[in-house]
């Protein structure tokens, strides 16, 4: 486990040189490493290292390296402004070795850094400590990310929690988080005569003009996140408890891309909404005080997907409950062909994923309709949509992606029913019920009146006639009939059930050594290198730069097998043929993830709500949520899965409200131990062994 030191001591060591390693803490107010650095009276030299290629498969898409590339400079002319020389850049494939080069050339005796929480950052995190301290380098560490370290949220028997809502109500009753830091007064500029730095480029040629549209509705950088953090403050904030849920409007803080790369600290965000909170309970006002609890409990569900990640890091690729690994996903790439170029014929659906390929934004409700479309109807591998979402989405985040992912799939204790198909039409009128959202996004169906707007295939022939629409032609009719999509999805949760008490029964009766911790399954096996055809959209896939000897796409297409051939057919206008179940095709060794349910709710943007609903497979459930895989150190506002326009913060996963079940946003849930569901690791709690998790990473 990190340690994390906030003792900031104003005594200055006399030739003290500090490295102030950025990464994804990218702003000068309220950054614990930076303001140590500055505090202690010596040279401060503040670096940042680019090592995509550490990230494997994750490797940024372009809206996020875009993003990535506008913060540095603001950062750097920032630091600048306080006295620093230069942000010293360097461009290599392994980030340790290029830090230590850095110390040497810099001739610094102290590192500093903010945490991370995803397994590939703590066990560099912890290489970087022990090879630079071992050259005789203090090396210190502090929270900038979160409002409570990991490990200081437990239960009563100093156990990690496994469902959301103990969680944050233990948040909620610990001491409140520190104030914010004011940024340094000044910084004492290091020597960096002998410290080379490398130029980043974060795009090529063809992605400069999708690029430049970008900039005409973000401003990245910390004190433009500031100034989004004032507005939804004394804007939308006051009503947010009424207006999260409309996809059709503005009504979210649009907060999330800036807490991701932080820009914004978290801390900031927590404390400023707690005294509007007050200001407006003293004034009687509770519509916004109502506002202000739902929009901290989206701060909550960022602060659970860090938590999750710590406790289990392999929640991006496996799930938490075990039987969910028998579910027989549909391994058809027809069908994810089909949802990301946003011709679903289900119009909420193909409105949500056009916006989401030409801006790299989602409302976090649209979020929720297209991802679960995705894997109960189309019953598509959930990991294949996070990819999918890692790649395309501005806010990408594999935390909170990860989370909102599981959700969706069940694959979660306190997770939504996987029995439960939500239909696309009554979520329309839920969340788009004028219709305009599909209107924007779905130009073809503009003309068809509100009545018709979410299911033209029930409209009068003389209606799409008058509104110019003719379905399966330049609107598609629907992939997959819900009905048919229902008695599938049954037919596979009884499979995977059977699945799951033969494995049971040859455990028992000695014929296999078991399934055993999830962390021996090998990890998804994405395409180093792939094409993506896509239709009608404004924005075409492009390369992303930097990489030596290989080429990656945008919204490449995850495989789940490195054997796994890509037979893509050509699709017609019409995908009334493509109903034909696909699971045979399922390769032997996929590990992929079933899911159960729940029904559990992300705010507009941070991560997973989560609302336990009784009514589900209540006895299955007790049965078998005892029979768990433990979960290896892991990795996830949306997206991965960030919600921006409504209320969110972070990722916004919030179930939709359509769906006939209880309020997700209710306060009461049920809280169940969740020694009931997953198998206790008895270092998850405590000291985790770094140098085991690297070798098995």
């Amino acid at each position: 486990m990190p340690a994390s030191q906030s003792s900031m001591s104003g005594a200055g060591e006399a030739g003290v040189r500090t490295v102030v390693w950025f990464r994804r803490d990218l702003r000068v107010e309220d950054n614990p490493a930076l303001a140590a650095a500055a505090r202690a009276a010596g040279e401060v030299v503040p670096a940042y290292v680019w090592a995509p290629e550490e990230d494997g498969p994750y490797f940024p898409g372009r809206v996020s390296r875009w993003w990535l590339s506008q913060s540095l400079k603001h950062l750097d002319a920032s630091l600048r402004r306080l006295g620093a020389s230069r942000l010293v850049t360097r461009r290599s494939a392994n980030a340790v070795v290029a830090l230590l080069d850095i110390v040497r050339s810099t001739g610094a005796t102290h590192l500093f850094f903010n945490h991370l929480y995803d397994p590939l950052s703590l066990v560099r995190d912890h290489r970087v400590k022990e090879l630079l301290t071992a050259e005789g380098i203090t090396v210190r560490s502090f929270n900038s990310d979160l409002l409570y370290e990991p490990w200081e949220v437990l239960d009563d028997d100093g156990c990690p929690f496994t469902m959301f809502g103990p969680f944050w109500n233990r948040c909620l009753c610990m001491p409140d988080p520190a104030a914010p830091l004011l940024p340094p007064k000044k910084i004492n500029s290091g020597d960096l005569s002998r410290c080379a730095s490398d130029e980043l480029i974060f795009e090529d040629e063809s992605e400069r003009g999708s690029n430049a549209l970008l900039a005409r509705a973000w401003s990245p950088g910390w004190q433009n996140a500031d100034k989004a953090l004032t507005a939804f403050l004394n804007g939308p904030l006051i009503d947010y408890s009424v207006n999260r849920k409309k996809a059709d409007s503005a009504s979210t803080s649009l907060l999330s891309p800036y807490l991701h790369f932080g820009e914004l600290s978290v801390r900031k965000v927590f404390h400023q909404v707690r005294m509007k909170q007050l200001m407006w309970s003293n004034e009687g006002n509770h519509a916004g005080d109502e506002s202000c609890t739902l929009f901290l409990r989206s701060i909550g569900l960022r602060e659970y997907s860090r938590y999750l990640t710590f406790n289990h890091p392999c929640s991006h690729e496996k799930p938490l409950l075990s039987h969910l690994r028998f579910f027989p996903w549909v391994v058809n790439e027809v069908y994810f062909k089909v949802w990301r170029q946003g011709r679903t014929g289900y119009p909420l659906v193909d409105a949500g994923m056009r916006e989401l390929w030409a801006t790299g934004w989602l409302h976090d409700r649209i979020r929720v309709v297209v991802s679960s479309f995705f894997v109960k109807v189309l019953q598509l591998p959930w990991r294949w949509g996070m990819k999918y979402f890692w790649d395309t989405l501005l806010d990408a985040d594999l935390e909170s992606d990860a989370l909102g992912w599981q959700y969706i799939s069940g694959s979660l204790p306190d997770g939504r029913e996987l029995d439960r198909i939500d239909n696309p039409q009554f979520e329309g009128y839920k969340f788009d019920p004028h219709g305009e959202y599909v209107r924007r996004w779905l130009p073809e169906l503009a003309r068809l009146p509100t009545e018709w707007i979410h299911h033209p295939w029930d409209a009068p022939e003389s209606v799409l006639q008058a509104a110019g629409v003719e379905l399966g032609s330049n609107y598609p009719r629907p992939i997959v009939e819900l009905d048919e999509a229902n008695s599938r999805l049954q037919n596979a949760l009884s499979e995977m059930w059977e699945l799951e008490a033969a494995s049971r029964a040859a455990m028992e009766n000695g014929m296999e050594e078991g399934l055993g911790d999830s962390s021996d399954v090998p990890p998804i096996d994405f395409p180093q290198e792939l094409q993506m055809e896509v239709d009608r959209q404004p924005v075409r896939p492009t390369q992303a730069p930097m990489m030596a000897g290989r080429r990656r796409q945008d919204q490449m297409v995850p495989s789940m097998t490195s054997s796994f051939i890509r037979a893509e057919t050509e699709l017609t206008a019409d995908f009334g043929n493509i109903s034909e179940d696909s699971r045979p095709e399922v390769p032997s060794n996929m590990h992929s993830q079933p899911q159960m349910g729940r029904e559990e709710t992300v705010d507009g943007g941070t991560g997973i709500g989560v609302r336990m609903n009784g009514n589900h497979h209540q006895q299955n459930l007790q049965n078998n949520t005892r029979r768990v895989l433990g979960v290896a150190p892991s990795v996830s506002e949306a997206s991965s899965s960030w919600t921006g326009r409504e209320g969110g913060v972070v990722p916004v996963w919030s179930p939709p409200a359509a769906s006939g079940h209880s309020d997700p946003y209710a306060a009461d849930e049920a809280d169940i131990s969740s020694r009931n569901y997953l198998d206790r690791h008895p270092q998850s709690h405590t000291m985790m062994n770094w140098s085991q998790l690297s070798q098995s990473l």
